[in-house]
C-alpha cells in the first residue's frame, strides 16, 4: 500500500471523522469468537481507537473492548506516531508488500484472527495479495474480514451545494481508485461467503456524525489527499472566493458547530472452509 498520508498526517487526525457504534457492533455480531484482530492500514489509529477533537472533548470507540487482541498495522509511520496507544493493541509499521512468512511473524500466524478489518483503505491495495493474507490468517470458517468507508459529507443545502461544487471541481486530482469508493465497492471483488443472518456481502449502510465549526470543515479539505495533489501541482483548491463562497452558506458565525454527516459503506465476508 502507498504511503499517501504522510504530509497531512495531523490533518488527517484532526478533522477525519470516526466510525459509529452501530457499525462495531453490527461487525462484532458476526464473529463467533472475539479474540484477535488485524486492522490494515490502521492509519492514526480511528478504527483501532478512535479519537476525535474538537473542544477538547474524545469520543471513543475501540477494537480493542471488544476483542482481546488487535494487531494494527500501516505503511505511514507518522500516522502510527499519531495513533493511541492501549496495552491490547500491538501497532505494527509494515512495508509496502509483506510476504506471508512476514506477515505470520510479525502479525499474525495462520489461522488465528478471528477479524480482519480495513477501514478507509480496501481500494489501495494489491487485491489478489490481499486477499490471499486475510485467507491465510483468518480461523476457518467464521473468520469474518469487513472493510468499510465514508463517502463525502452533508451539511444542509446552502453548503452543500458549495462543496458539490468543489467536490466535482477535484475529481482530475483524485487518485483512480476514488472512483471505487464513490461507486461503494460495488465492483471491487470480494470473493467472501455472506455472513450469518446476511444475504450478501453488502454494502451495507451507516452513517457516523462530526461536530465541526468552519475552520475544521476547511481543514476537512485540506486533508484530501486530492487536495495535496492539486497543491503540488501548482492549483489551489480552497482560494479566497471559494471559502467566501463557504463563508457565506455556513452562517455569520463561523464558530457556530455543526453537524456534518458521513455516510459510511461496509463490505463484510467470512472466509467459509476455503
Amino acid at each position: 500500500m502507498t504511503d499517501l498520508f504522510s504530509k497531512q498526517a495531523e490533518k488527517y487526525a484532526e478533522a477525519r471523522p470516526s466510525y459509529p457504534a452501530e457499525l462495531f457492533d453490527f461487525i462484532a455480531s458476526k464473529t463467533p469468537r472475539h479474540g484477535l484482530v488485524w486492522d490494515v492500514g490502521t492509519g492514526n489509529g480511528q478504527a483501532a481507537v478512535q479519537l476525535e477533537i474538537f473542544n477538547s472533548s474524545i469520543f471513543t470507540i475501540l477494537l480493542a473492548e471488544i476483542y482481546k487482541n488487535v494487531v494494527a498495522t500501516d505503511v505511514s509511520r507518522q500516522q502510527l506516531n499519531l495513533a493511541q496507544k492501549r496495552p491490547n493493541i500491538c501497532y505494527v509499521h509494515t512495508p509496502g508488500s509483506l510476504s506471508l512468512s512476514e506477515l505470520h511473524i510479525d502479525v499474525a500466524p495462520p489461522d488465528s484472527a478471528d477479524l480482519v478489518t480495513v477501514a478507509q483503505a480496501l481500494h489501495w491495495f494489491d487485491l489478489p495479495t490481499f486477499y490471499e493474507q486475510v485467507r491465510s490468517v483468518l480461523c476457518k470458517p467464521h473468520g469474518v474480514i469487513a472493510a468499510w468507508s465514508y463517502l463525502e459529507p452533508t451539511v444542509d443545502p446552502a453548503m452543500d451545494a458549495v462543496f458539490g461544487s468543489l467536490y466535482n471541481l477535484s475529481q482530475p486530482y483524485w487518485a483512480p481508485q476514488r472512483k471505487i469508493v464513490d461507486d461503494r465497492y460495488r465492483d471491487l471483488g470480494f470473493p467472501f461467503e455472506p455472513v450469518q443472518g446476511e444475504a450478501s456481502t453488502g454494502p451495507f449502510d451507516f452513517v457516523t456524525e462530526k461536530k465541526m465549526n468552519l475552520n475544521l470543515f476547511l481543514t476537512y479539505i485540506r486533508s484530501w489527499s486530492a487536495y495535496q495533489t492539486a497543491k503540488e501541482k501548482g492549483v489551489e483548491m480552497l482560494p479566497d472566493e471559494t471559502v467566501a463562497d463557504f463563508r457565506k452558506a455556513w452562517g455569520s458565525d463561523e464558530e457556530e458547530v455543526k453537524t456534518i454527516k458521513f455516510p459510511i459503506f461496509l463490505k463484510i465476508g467470512k472466509i467459509g472452509a476455503y
